[in-house]
């Protein structure tokens, strides 16, 4: 590109030009050209000139976003719509880390937006109408619900992804051998974790029952005794213990009634184990134990509240185990009822007030799925 304009202005070292930096609509704003100007001018006799090359690089780049957000991040689909087409057009050969920065990026500054925003929306500005107000008012609406979307979006991926590694996990080694407890145990509870530690958000126990999600307290696979919601002193390791707490109706009456609770156990076998015997090694006869023990104690709640009528506390028992032969003669013992699909026993226990329900790996996976199958396909989800 060549100019005599630019001649005339060229810097003595011929490193740049002597031009102002922005356009002006001042005294020579019609005859002098500023740098901003240029750059753009330039910029634009460029892509007409590698429009046919540009557009095919363009194209490539989308089809990258797209593929990555479809395959691999679907939290970003509902910020698609908002991120401008030319921001889309990226270099084909980026990275996955590259590229999940760089759509990071465009959901930070929605969020700043939206922050920025809700700060404004109750006021309505002295100069608007009330159209304009409403239509204000839309906008922010409109942006906060596809942030929400993405959260969502992200939560029920999250849930795909620890379904396959959970597929995986109970698969049969090459050696012939099945994986260890603690695994499994890992992907459902992060072991030796209560509910006040970081490390409980972690917890993927809307694998067993999406109500576990809801608790007072929690700790896994501690000793009774260091738990702080009972006196018990016993060491026996139940792999979750939760205390759940809840609060009635708010009624006008002559006295006040106490809220209640109920224990949740969880008992986690490794796959296709064959030890599986009566008393202490009969899993349910373990959460049974504990429940009772549990009972036994001076129990408080995580505030410090008493909990009165203890023995009466309903307990929620539940084993995922294998239906190895010994395991469906545990459960035929236990008066348990086989379920429909074969894959789990289920019952109550009067005597302990105590809901028992024993299921095997496999029957959690397949639950899990079909529960969250919905959202799955809304995604676009594999789910197999």
């Amino acid at each position: 590109m060549t100019s005599e304009y630019l001649d005339s202005r060229v810097r003595p070292e011929r490193t740049g030009f002597v031009l102002e930096p922005t356009s002006s609509t001042g005294l020579f704003g019609s005859t002098e050209i500023a740098q901003d100007e240029l750059t753009r001018e330039v910029l634009q006799r460029a892509e007409q000139y590698l429009e046919g090359y540009l557009n095919a690089n363009r194209e490539a780049g989308l089809t990258r976003v797209t593929e990555f957000v479809a395959k691999q991040k679907p939290r970003y689909r509902p910020l698609l719509a908002r991120i401008s087409r030319t921001d889309l057009y990226v270099d084909p050969r980026i990275s996955d880390r590259e590229l999940d920065v760089y759509l990071h990026k465009h959901k930070a500054d929605a969020e700043v937006q939206l922050l920025e925003q809700g700060h404004e929306i109750m006021a309505p500005k002295a100069t608007e109408t009330l159209v304009e107000y409403e239509a204000r008012i839309r906008d922010y609406l409109r942006l906060a619900d596809d942030l929400k979307k993405s959260d969502l979006v992200e939560y029920v991926f999250h849930r795909k992804v620890i379904l396959d590694l959970l597929r995986l996990a109970i698969r049969r080694g090459e050696d012939g051998s099945y994986v260890r407890v603690d695994l499994i145990h890992e992907l459902i509870m992060p072991m030796q974790v209560e509910s006040n530690s970081p490390e409980f958000e972690r917890n993927n126990l809307w694998l067993i029952d999406e109500r576990l999600a809801f608790h007072d307290y929690l700790a896994s696979d501690k000793p009774l005794r260091s738990m702080p919601i009972t006196d018990n002193t016993e060491l026996a390791r139940p792999d979750v213990l939760a205390l759940n707490v809840y609060d009635e109706s708010i009624l006008i009456a002559e006295g006040q009634k106490m809220p209640l609770a109920s224990i949740v156990i969880l008992e986690i076998k490794r796959p296709m184990r064959k030890d599986v015997d009566s008393g202490d090694r009969d899993p349910i006869a373990q959460t049974l134990g504990y429940l009772r023990k549990i009972r036994s104690g001076n129990m408080l709640t995580a505030t410090g509240r008493p909990i009165p009528s203890a023995p009466e506390v309903p307990g929620f028992c539940y084993v995922v185990a294998d239906m190895t032969p010994r395991m469906k003669e545990a459960c035929e013992h236990a008066g348990l009822t086989i379920t429909a699909d074969y894959m789990g026993y289920f019952g109550y226990n009067p005597t302990l007030k105590a809901y028992i329900s024993v299921m095997s790996v496999d029957q959690v996976v397949n639950s899990a799925a079909e529960r969250n199958r919905a959202f799955f396909d809304r995604l676009g989800l594999p789910t197999n």
